[in-house]
């Protein structure tokens, strides 16, 4: 009988936490996801985003000067020094102003480009005061967070892999299959069809304008955690603990993707961040040390998930 209220009580958490979270999906707009016919960077949401983008478009200017200097200059050489127009070849073999001139001028343009890159890589890569901190832990085929200052772990998968899907989904939902059964359930979490494949049962929650690190490993092989309107970007090494950070610039639903290839799943392990007021950020936190207490390695499952999952694979300590 305990047991049976027990799980109740941990089943009526997660449903008020989910329909919480639905609610804020339709209040949050989705700022960082890809767009159809999209080519270039999404949108920035921190410091470090704009100045990796302000770089690569400097970058792109330099590359692209260098690149029309080099095919005019070809072309010239091409129609200028053409065997119709000099029969007879030059037999000079050094000319030390131009070999000066060559050698000179590309060490200008890499001193140049590494006076601007090198202030964003040490921006990015000298971790700041937090001001929330998580570990960040790569599994097959799904992340696990730790808030270690809140005392709280869970899991977060991919709405629609096989750990999400339950017998009130309905005969018709299928893992990986976007149906109208799935789509009905992106729905129910807040998602649209946009959402599908980016979409997660438990995102991470952090507040706006905080400076956030990251914890970054791995479980079992390589994963890469990758935000690209945070500018983050950071393998999962298991056995090795590396370092990222973010401060958001403003309120939004972000999403990411695991950016190493680390075996059959590798396509439905995507990250969802979602930035939100402190009041917000606060009243989740309230909720969520209810529902994901780290009480250490559990085998209890997950209340929603035909028990096919535990609720806590791990004490990430």
């Amino acid at each position: 009988m305990r047991i049976t209220t027990t799980f109740a009580g941990v089943a009526t958490l997660s449903a008020s936490l989910l329909a919480a979270a639905a609610a804020s999906a339709q209040q949050l707009e989705f700022m960082g996801q890809p767009k159809a016919g999209g080519i270039g960077f999404q949108g920035a949401a921190s410091s470090v985003a704009h100045d990796l983008q302000w770089l690569d478009g400097m970058m792109m200017v330099i590359m692209t000067a260098i690149v029309v200097f080099v095919t005019v200059l070809l072309l010239y050489v091409i129609y200028r020094f053409r065997a119709g127009s000099n029969p007879t070849p030059a037999r000079f073999t050094h000319n030390t102003p131009l070999e000066i001139a060559w050698t000179l001028i590309p060490v200008v343009i890499l001193v140049t480009i590494g006076a601007f890159s090198l202030p964003t890589l040490f921006k990015e890569m000298e971790i700041p005061k937090a001001d929330v901190t998580i570990k960040v832990t790569g599994n097959q085929w799904f992340w696990s967070y730790q808030y270690p200052d809140e005392k709280i772990v869970f899991d977060s998968y991919m709405i629609g892999s096989p750990a999400t899907i339950d017998d009130s989904d309905g005969p018709d939902i299928k893992p990986f299959v976007l149906n109208a059964a799935m789509e009905a359930k992106l729905k129910k979490a807040g998602y649209g069809r946009d959402q599908w494949l980016l979409a997660v049962d438990h995102p991470v929650v952090v507040p706006v304008g905080k400076i956030v690190v990251l914890n970054i490993t791995g479980a079992d092989v390589i994963h890469s955690f990758a935000l690209p309107a945070f500018g983050v970007k950071q393998d999962a090494v298991p056995g090795r603990l590396a370092q990222a950070w973010f401060k958001a610039d403003k309120e939004g639903i972000y999403f990411g993707q695991c950016s190493e290839l680390c075996g059959k799943d590798h396509a439905f392990m995507p990250i969802e961040i979602r930035v939100v007021s402190q009041p917000e950020y606060e009243a989740w936190l309230a909720k969520a040390k209810q529902q994901f207490a780290d009480a250490g390695a559990t085998d209890a499952p997950v209340p929603g998930r035909g028990g096919n999952k535990p609720a806590i694979r791990v004490a990430l300590r």
